[in-house]
């Protein structure tokens, strides 16, 4: 038996999909919002998700230094738009309804209430674990 025997990738559990129902405009035939289906982002997608969100900005003051920025909007957008399994984002008939061509401008055009759009920005960061903020050490400290 192997000494890393625990670690191999048999013994990885898998990581389900949650389902969440971003927007109350969007609902079934009872009135019901509809649910959505999100996956999890791996540690090399996300690394690449915010590289690619992330520009350089010049410091002022000091000509020819920059320091790294990431564009919260964009990185936000791309990232809940990423984890979006149903509905399918990039099915072109769904982003022709609304008249849009990208996976991103689909998610705004279809949680189009600022309150509904900000609270599945924090919904899928905390699902994909990454809304360990202060709050939430607090609350852990507290309950140790």
């Amino acid at each position: 038996m192997s000494k890393f025997s625990r670690f191999m990738k048999s013994n990885k559990k898998p990581k389900e999909n949650e389902k969440y129902a971003p927007t109350k405009s969007l609902c079934d035939e009872n009135g019901e919002p509809l649910e959505w289906e999100f996956c999890h982002m791996g540690s090399e997608a996300h690394e690449k998700l915010r590289d690619d969100c992330t520009v350089d900005v010049q410091v002022t003051g000091k000509p020819g230094l920059y320091r790294p920025k990431v564009e919260t909007s964009r990185y936000l957008n791309e990232l809940v738009a990423s984890s979006v399994v149903w509905p399918d984002l990039y099915d072109a008939e769904l982003q022709d309804s609304y008249g849009v061509k990208s996976p991103g401008a689909l998610l705004y055009a279809m949680v189009d209430d600022a309150g509904e759009y900000s609270r599945l920005c924090a919904w899928v960061q905390e699902f994909l674990g990454l809304a360990n903020n202060l709050n939430n050490k607090v609350k852990e400290a507290k309950n140790s």
